[in-house]
């Protein structure tokens, strides 16, 4: 598997060390010059295979033997420990749910595979490394959760003070340790910016041996692509097509599905389904690319205003935007349509959706009225409701239960630092600590 820069495909490398490295020298992203396409027989039996098996095949079949087979297999029978089960709400509808890991969030199927993919690269490394994490709520406290006591390696986390719940700040800041988290006056786009800085720059990138563990690692976004093949697995009726609404922020998911799809995986459309910060769906309607400023919103995880792997997706279409177009619908919903999307699935299914669920679950809603085609909606559900109890109205929080070890955490001690959105005392703090 050979990987190469957004920027410059002539920048070639392997998985390996593109998972050592991060990011490309010039600043790009890794992407896969040529991305592997899995066989009709594996899709064929698909849904006869576990989804640790089903994980392996499409690891096993996107690094094109890279990683020796038997290595493979433990790194994803150690992380895919839990299901990413579909649930039906009626005959054209299912919700496929991502949080039964650790953290409770989808972030535990990157941070864990990836944890063990570091492990296995730097197996005999003397030099300790550090991960660093920009994170809008739930990236860092999977990351900081399949890394903590991990010998030879330190985590740093970037979040945006005040801008995360309460109890994904406790899931943050719980942690010592090899964890250190940074409490950033500024936004998630703030925190994103600083950890592409410290890689840029050479003393501390060297110095720290910097490595990173957001979306822009392409070690996280090749796990997030086993749990779209299981979906596929477990539908009956696999020949009427599929539609994924996709919670969208910075648009690490939305990128492993495309690759998903790119794979060979049978998928009508995918749905960028977007809060306030909607400028993917901008950036389709026309063609221009136009950062937003961060708007604050109840489905805080997307609140990003310049999405990090966009770059990613345009670089998956040559970057034609009409091929682009054909492959990805955009809506977004407000705060109001969140609220409303939530109350709306509990009366008709009893199901409750997170904040990010109901916006993905808002944005089928309005592509399926535009498309009366035969087709099911599946709605990527990312996070466990109990992490924003604090939306729900007191009717639906009493069918939400909360997981002991989330209770737990409440009850920890914080354990962060503050620091200003500037460079410099991020970089005295990585240099120093």
């Amino acid at each position: 598997m050979n990987l190469c820069s957004t920027k410059d495909p002539r920048i070639s490398v392997s998985f390996a060390e593109a998972v050592r490295r991060g990011i490309p020298d010039d600043g790009g992203l890794f992407i896969p010059a040529a991305i592997p396409v899995c066989s009709p027989e594996f899709l064929r039996r698909i849904g006869s295979l576990a989804f640790p098996e089903i994980s392996f095949e499409v690891a096993r079949i996107f690094l094109g033997g890279e990683i020796p087979e038997p290595d493979l297999r433990k790194i994803v029978a150690d992380a895919i420990t839990f299901d990413a089960p579909l649930r039906r709400l009626d005959d054209e509808t299912a919700v496929l749910e991502l949080f039964h890991g650790p953290t409770l969030a989808f972030k535990d199927f990157g941070a864990r595979f990836m944890a063990g993919m570091m492990a296995y690269i730097h197996r005999g490394d003397r030099d300790a490394y550090t991960v660093l994490v920009a994170t809008s709520g739930d990236t860092g406290s999977a990351v900081a959760s399949a890394f903590h006591g991990m010998p030879g390696v330190s985590v740093v986390l970037l979040y945006p003070s005040g801008r995360v719940s309460q109890i994904q700040e406790s899931q943050l800041t719980s942690l010592s340790g090899n964890v250190s988290a940074l409490e950033i006056g500024g936004t998630f786009d703030d925190c994103q910016r600083l950890v592409k800085e410290a890689f840029a720059d050479r003393e501390l990138a060297a110095g720290r041996n910097l490595t990173s563990a957001n979306s822009i690692n392409v070690a996280r976004l090749l796990p997030q692509t086993f749990y779209y093949f299981n979906a596929f697995a477990r539908l009956a009726e696999r020949d009427r097509g599929i539609v994924f609404s996709v919670p969208s922020g910075n648009l690490g998911d939305l990128t492993a599905g495309l690759i998903a799809w790119k794979m060979g995986l049978p998928v009508k459309r995918f749905i960028a389904a977007t809060n306030a910060n909607d400028v993917v769906g901008r950036y389709l309607e026309t063609g221009v690319y136009s950062p937003g400023r961060t708007v604050t919103t109840l489905s805080n995880a997307m609140d990003v205003g310049d999405p990090g792997n966009l770059p990613r997706i345009r670089a998956l279409f040559d970057g034609d935007i009409g091929a682009l177009r054909k492959a990805v619908y955009a809506a977004s919903c407000t705060d109001q349509g969140t609220r409303e999307a939530i109350a709306e699935a509990f009366t008709r299914y009893g199901y409750v959706l997170d904040p990010h669920g109901a916006v993905g679950y808002s944005a089928l809603g309005k592509y399926r009225a535009g498309n009366r085609g035969q087709f099911t909606g599946i709605v990527l559900e990312t996070a466990h409701p109990a992490k924003f109890i604090d939306v729900y109205d007191p009717r639906m929080r009493g069918s939400i239960e909360v997981p002991g070890r989330l209770r737990d955490l409440m009850e920890g001690e914080k354990h962060s630092v503050k620091l200003p959105a500037g460079f410099e005392e991020v970089k005295e703090f990585l240099m120093e600590s």
